[in-house]
């Protein structure tokens, strides 16, 4: 009986092995069969914005598309970049963006969170050029946003500024406190600038240029009436959303704009929890898992 109940038991975790295997995106680690025509390639670039050209890489990939595309978001200061979700994401036959700042990371300009939101836009207009879309195999008509802490403000914003955006991707979005400023108007405004401007300066400063903490600071102060992430609801509309949370302290930031999506009719709203840390640093696949499988789920 009891090597009957043993083998019962590993029956069973084999079932269990094999019901997982089968829900891993075969992305995450198998390359796509070679495309001798049309190969799997990267494109490095200068994608304009505002006068100003900011470094980019397109990776694109196999086959003769034309791939919807993901235009992937990074944080403050960018640190990490979650190049390696980019990999997993071309290999799962979607074209990704990926590019800096104005002012960060070496591209030309000033560096501030308005600044971001335009070269966001300009983005997605550069991809709509049909010259463009043609050089990169990409379909203008499919966008995603996805961004990773002040990426995934960028995102949310991003989509709830353009109905053109398929759906959106926040990963420990950030919004740089502006959801607090804004709920709590006893703070003083020089207290709000102080604090927050000494969490930047702790992020790091050195990637940036034309900037100072404490202006990014007063930035967010300024607009913290419109940069909540529930203000982003009513954009966004009833599109996709992925959430994905960690222990990191922002998930109540996320709840907030999954409460205002789900009350304004939005039924797409897909949430995902993993207890580790900002940078998922010991959750990549699974990062990756939660991202591809949301993806292939979308028109």
């Amino acid at each position: 009986m009891r090597k009957f109940s043993t083998y019962c038991l590993l029956a069973l975790m084999l079932v269990c092995v094999s019901v997982r295997a089968q829900q891993i995106p075969a992305a995450i680690n198998l390359d796509p069969p070679v495309d001798k025509q049309n190969p799997a390639a990267m494109q490095s670039f200068q994608l304009p914005s505002h006068g100003s050209e900011l470094n980019a890489l397109m990776y694109i990939a196999a086959g003769a598309g034309p791939h919807p595309v993901v235009i992937l978001l990074h944080g403050f200061p960018g640190n990490e970049k979650n190049l390696d979700l980019a990999q997993a994401i071309r290999r799962a036959g979607w074209d990704v963006l990926y590019f800096n700042y104005r002012g960060s990371w070496g591209s030309p300009g000033e560096f501030s969170f308005t600044h971001s939101t335009e070269d966001v836009a300009s983005a997605m207009t550069y991809l709509r050029d049909p010259a463009n879309a043609a050089k990169f195999r990409a379909d203008p008509k499919r966008i995603v946003l996805i961004g990773h802490s002040m990426g995934g403000f960028m995102a949310a914003y991003g989509g709830s500024q353009d109905t053109g955006v398929a759906a959106i991707g926040v990963i420990s979005g950030a919004d740089f406190g502006a959801g607090d400023m804004a709920a709590h108007p006893a703070v003083s405004e020089e207290r709000a600038v102080s604090g927050l401007a000494s969490r930047l300066a702790e992020e790091g400063m050195a990637p940036l240029s034309g900037c100072t903490a404490e202006g990014l600071a007063r930035e967010v102060w300024i607009h913290r009436g419109e940069w909540g992430f529930a203000k982003f609801a009513g954009g966004i509309g009833i599109r996709p959303v992925l959430l994905v949370t960690s222990d990191d302290g922002l998930a109540p930031t996320a709840k907030s704009l999954a409460d205002a999506l789900r009350q304004n009719g939005n039924k797409q709203v897909t949430e995902r929890h993993f207890a580790t840390d900002h940078a998922y640093s010991d959750q990549r696949i699974g990062l990756e898992e939660a991202v591809l499988v949301w993806l292939a789920a979308l028109p």
